[in-house]
């Protein structure tokens, strides 16, 4: 396990092209196998989710290939349909590969998945919703932890879920473009991933309608073509890095932005008392003064407030000026870096009722030795190092290149003082 060290007190300054998005990438890479052809994805981020997803493709019998950040994938022989167990419990995001799967081959064996321990994150949603589209599902094993799904073809019908799950919504589309019939989705996700995987799958020659709202219409078709397709940039890698330079008392230039998906984190940092400039595709991020507390965020299915960007507003929040309260109202265990923060010197209280996290801001945090329990209490851990007295180690940090292609090299490229060591600290 890598290690990453950070001296802080610097300011960072300068300019950062963002990376590819995570969140976009990873079911449209499980998608591909729909397509018995050739998919180019451009922009796509070298990150490790991204690598665990192409060693499944290629488990599976798809080719896939790299030049620079396009990736190359020939889906035309799918050869097995059994996803491997430990493939699986290296990372959530396998799950991807259910619909997928099911939809191309009308069959697939899968374990339960891993990733970030974040919270329980049931596979129910998924599961529930491609049963009622004729698939049976069964057990392999006693411990009920590997399933196999099989089907005589997936027919469309409706699928109301009682919470905007991203990942089922998803799942059920990728089950539902190579269908009999109309498959209607209720209370669908409508995060800029869900959006992106059916503009993919659109231009392969899926059939879907209501992108982007709360009702989704997938018409099934009969086959796929190649498709070459562009991802966004990373919405998360952007919010992380203008929360990164706030902190600091920076100023930076942040290229490549997906600025129409920032919005409730842009509105959250001018809250804090960031200046923040917008135009065209670049983000102009500084601030000059202590952070100003919130009085109250909480976490929300797009269009509001993401759980993925709490853990680092938690950071900046440790500083501020006054007292701040977070609720997380999607992943109950998304408070792992908590008591790492306080080993810095932070003032956070939980309160079970409500999952809120009270944080009263100190002037300054103070370096320690501290572990990144998952991708974005990690990249968190980093925000809060940088602005700190003296330095920071922070172990396990893995998980945080699960999500950015390399942290230190762009933080660096903005003056910070970063590394990372082979070796973890005892």
């Amino acid at each position: 396990m890598s290690s990453i060290e950070v001296i802080g007190g610097e300011q960072l300054k300068g300019e950062l092209k963002i990376q590819g998005s995570k969140n976009a990438a990873l079911p449209i890479i499980a998608a591909t196998i729909l397509n018995k052809g050739t998919t180019v994805l451009k922009n796509c981020p070298k990150i490790l989710d991204v690598f665990y997803m192409v060693e499944i493709l290629r488990s599976l019998g798809c080719i896939a290939t790299w030049d620079g950040n396009t990736l190359y994938i020939d889906s035309t022989t799918v050869t097995s349909t059994k996803v491997s167990d430990d493939s699986v419990q290296k990372m959530r995001s396998s799950i991807y590969f259910l619909g997928a799967l099911i939809g191309r081959c009308h069959e697939v064996t899968i374990a339960y998945p891993g990733g970030c321990s974040i919270g329980k994150r049931p596979i129910d949603f998924h599961l529930n919703a491609i049963k009622k589209m004729n698939v049976i599902q069964e057990f392999e094993d006693e411990e009920e932890t590997i399933l196999h799904c099989y089907t005589s073809g997936i027919t469309g019908n409706d699928i109301f879920f009682d919470f905007p799950s991203v990942g089922a919504t998803q799942n059920v589309i990728m089950a539902a473009v190579l269908s009999t019939g109309t498959t209607r989705i209720f209370n669908a996700a409508r995060e800029p991933e869900v959006i992106e995987l059916c503009d993919y799958l659109i231009e392969a020659g899926a059939r879907i309608c209501g992108k982007g709202s709360a009702y989704l219409q997938v018409e099934g078709v009969k086959n796929l073509n190649g498709v070459e397709f562009t991802l966004s940039s990373d919405r998360i890698v952007a919010g992380t890095y203008m929360t990164a330079i706030a902190a600091t008392y920076g100023e930076a230039l942040l290229t490549d932005v997906p600025l129409k998906n920032l919005d409730s984190t842009i509105r959250i940092l001018r809250k804090t008392g960031c200046n923040i400039d917008i135009s065209n595709d670049n983000c102009k991020i500084s601030s000059v003064r202590r952070p100003l507390p919130i009085e109250l965020l909480k976490t929300q299915p797009y269009p509001g407030f993401p759980t993925d960007m709490q853990s680092q507003l938690m950071s900046i929040l440790c500083l501020a000026d006054g007292k701040s309260t977070i609720m997380e109202g999607i992943f109950e265990s998304r408070y792992q870096n908590v008591p790492e923060l306080v080993k810095m010197g932070a003032d956070i209280e939980l309160e079970a009722i409500g999952n809120k996290a009270i944080i009263t801001g100190v002037k300054h945090l103070h370096g320690a030795i501290v572990d990144a329990h998952d991708l974005r209490g990690g990249a968190a851990l980093v925000i809060a190092a940088l602005t700190a007295q003296g330095t920071t180690v922070i172990r396990e940090a893995t998980s945080v290149e699960r999500g950015y292609e390399d942290i230190c090299r762009d933080l660096n490229s903005l003056g910070a003082n970063i590394r990372f060591c082979s070796e973890n600290v005892a």
